[in-house]
């Protein structure tokens, strides 16, 4: 086949199709180095499930970790985790426009189409949108970085500035991951649960890059880009509105009801200003960011219940961050309460919701419940030693809404759980409806858009 049938054949690929082959990428070429010897720290090569599980959980920014990163890999293969998880953050197609735009100044057709799939924008706007994307990411991880080296640099003197951009990065892709495994083993950001720095800029990075892309650039058009100009603000969009304001009232919340379910428990040895912060801190983490500055496994049952509630409506759309989204669950009790009230659509601050994305909303929900039990019941189901059935479907909702918090059982899993969990991951990270289509085919056209067909009679309720 010459170069120009390939060519051609390629732009025939579906956009969505695209989208979710280039994760199967990064994930075959990070699986592949990091089963290398150069990557442990031991000099011996790693295990393809246990190279697998690490590359899925990086490159779908989760952070479930099969052994502690630090103890494991050397410089190489935490270098490694760290362009997955930069890459899984912002979508590899996002790079690639990025570079694109760079060099040509402009896109082709099908740059914008695939930019579109992956940054959910508008096609006249994601060029500038691109560009948003790419210096906000750089200029905040930068930014935390910098506050993070007033901690790290000091105690650790120029190896600190490695972990603060890891921890940057990590925190702003929402991927969990740390190298503090030389302090404490599997500890996470524990030893710094009383230190507001190193929580607040790592929850503030962690919040940001959650937030969104679509929303960043919105917040930049309308009230960033008239003050630069000196113009009048304007209004934010709808969806800027509803995330900002899901945002708000999720951490809130969370940190409310874990602060009261934890206050004698993880949190009994801070003072109120501790135990308050550490609360803020578990309820930004837990919207799929994987960071724990408490001990997951000795939270009382309903802390974990709440962690998963938090963690299964996760961050929002065209963000770094997984979980069924903000603005799904919003659109979804707005439905309710719209079908409650008798209405014939979904209104949503007086405006009417097209029903297709109400149906979406569904579709994302109920493949999402499917997964997750799924994943909860080979967990239970597979693994010799005693899980808990709190712990396993705390596992599995970290993982499909990429989070990466634990309560402790990752380590002790066996292949089989490894697999579904990085199966899972991977579903949580390219969305369930993007999947689906991609397996499907159905990204293009579809010829039987116009058919007209008989209305069907059903009865529910």
């Amino acid at each position: 086949m010459s170069a120009f049938e390939l060519n051609k054949k390629f732009k025939t690929i579906a956009p969505v199709r695209l989208f979710v082959s280039s994760f199967l990428l990064v994930i075959i070429i990070g699986t592949v180095l990091l089963m290398l010897p150069i990557s442990a720290r031991s000099g011996q090569p790693t295990s393809f499930v246990d190279s697998l599980f690490t590359t899925v959980s990086a490159t779908c920014v989760t952070g479930l970790v099969a052994f502690d990163t630090w103890t494991h890999w050397n410089d190489f293969g935490q270098a490694v985790i760290l362009l997955l998880i930069q890459v899984g953050g912002l979508g590899i197609i996002t790079l690639t426009t990025g570079f694109t735009l760079l060099v040509r100044r402009r896109l082709g057709l099908r740059d914008m189409q695939l930019a579109m799939e992956n940054t959910s924008g508008d096609a006249s706007q994601i060029s500038h949108l691109v560009r948003i994307i790419l210096t906000f990411t750089l200029t905040c991880e930068a930014i935390g970085a910098l506050l993070l080296m007033i901690r790290f640099v000091p105690q650790f003197g120029l190896y600190g500035i490695w972990i603060s951009v890891f921890i940057a990065v990590s925190a702003f892709c929402n991927a969990g991951f740390d190298i503090l495994g030389f302090k404490w083993k599997d500890g996470s950001l524990i030893g710094y649960v009383d230190d507001p720095l190193v929580s607040n800029v790592v929850a503030v990075l962690i919040i940001i890059g959650g937030l969104g892309f679509i929303v960043t650039a919105d917040v930049y058009r309308a009230k960033v880009e008239p003050i630069l100009h000196r113009r009048k603000p304007t209004h934010l969009g709808l969806h800027s509105s509803i995330v900002i304001l899901m945002t708000i009232f999720l951490l809130v919340i969370g940190t409310a009801l874990f602060l009261l379910a934890e206050y004698g428990n993880t949190l009994k040895d801070l003072n109120f200003f501790g135990k308050l912060n550490a609360s803020f801190f578990q309820s930004a983490s837990a919207r799929t960011a994987g960071f724990a500055s408490v001990n997951i496994a000795e939270e009382h049952d309903i802390s974990k219940l709440l962690t998963v509630l938090l963690m299964f409506i996760g961050a929002s759309p065209a963000s770094t961050g997984g979980g069924i989204k903000t603005t799904t669950a919003v659109v979804l009790a707005s439905t309710v309460i719209s079908v409650i009230r008798g209405h014939e659509d979904t209104v949503l601050f007086k405006r009417r919701i097209d029903k297709s994305i109400v149906y979406r909303a569904l579709a994302i929900v109920s493949v999402a419940l499917l997964v997750v039990l799924i994943a909860t019941a080979v967990i239970l189901t597979t693994n010799e030693q005693e899980i808990s059935t709190i712990d396993a479907l705390f596992e599995s909702v970290s993982a499909f809404a990429t989070v990466g918090l634990t309560a402790g059982i990752t380590q002790e899993l066996n292949d089989i759980s490894k697999i579904v969990l990085s199966i899972t991951m991977f579903i949580g990270r390219v969305g369930p409806v993007s999947l689906g289509l991609a397996i499907a085919g159905i990204g293009r056209k579809n010829r039987r858009s116009g058919a007209i067909l008989p209305e069907g009679k059903v009865i529910v309720g």
